[in-house]
């Protein structure tokens, strides 16, 4: 049986977990088989962390100011869909991006043209802004959106990607991780470098099995998950029994989440 056909236990609230590969594999069958195409996936991202965000900061998101890190991945373009969610209900909203927009995917790409027809402010660290600037930015924040890095990530998070994560940790501002805090293994919760230590993470379709480990537990903060309004019969394909986890609305609170 290859990685990507393995059933996992139930986790919280019987919701099974997956690895990395496994989602892998959902990503591909969503879009080649099902026709749900990324954009829509990360349009519902992007909405239901804006949601968990309006519920970490106290139910209402008026003058709150909140500062988007985004990677240049598809995490990153969750996490700019998100910012667009943030601004339309009331928030003060700042898009730091790790890397230039060339480097982001295609979707990032769409999400960020969005935010700038809006008038958001998106500045590029390194490039736009001092190390000094950057953690007067952060340390002023009441929220940090942590977009940086996803699921694929192998290894120790480089360069920009490695540096932001570091300046949002000394930061020390209340974090909201998308989908995993970036810099840890998907699979194990460990992390080989630099990795976020979130108070809150929105993790996306199914749990990542390393944030049910303890080393995951510890560094995810309350953990939340999102419908990316996927068929079960997708989940099936793989061996996967994913159960109707979102029969009480599209973003829930995993049982025994800290």
């Amino acid at each position: 049986m290859t990685a990507a056909s393995e059933t996992h236990a139930p986790a919280h609230g019987g919701v099974p977990t997956a690895t990395a590969a496994q989602m892998a594999e959902v990503d591909r069958l969503a879009t080649s088989t099902y026709g749900i195409a990324l954009l829509q996936m990360m349009e519902q991202a992007g909405s239901h962390l804006a949601e968990v965000i309006r519920i970490e900061s106290g139910g209402d998101l008026r003058g709150r100011r909140v500062v988007v890190a985004a990677g240049p991945g598809n995490n990153g373009g969750g996490g700019l869909a998100a910012a667009r969610h943030l601004a339309d209900r009331g928030a003060s909203v700042h898009v730091i991006l790790a890397e230039p927009a060339g480097r982001s995917s295609e979707a990032g790409r769409h999400q960020l043209a969005t935010l700038l027809a809006m008038g958001i402010d998106c500045c590029v660290m390194t490039y736009d802004l001092s190390d000094l600037d950057l953690a007067a930015l952060l340390a002023d924040a009441d929220l940090v959106v942590d977009a940086i890095l996803g699921y694929g990530l192998r290894g120790v998070p480089r360069e920009n990607a490695a540096a932001l994560i570091e300046m949002v940790n000394e930061a020390a501002r209340p974090t909201v991780s998308l989908d995993l805090p970036s810099g840890m293994d998907p699979d194990t919760g460990g992390a080989a470098g630099a990795a976020i230590a979130a108070t809150a993470t929105l993790t996306l379709a199914l749990p990542k099995a390393g944030l049910l480990t303890e080393a995951g537990r510890a560094r995810s903060g309350r953990l939340y998950l999102g419908d990316l309004g996927l068929p079960s019969a997708l989940y099936a394909t793989i061996g996967i029994d994913a159960g109707i986890p979102f029969a009480g609305g599209p973003v829930v609170l995993l049982d025994g989440a800290r």
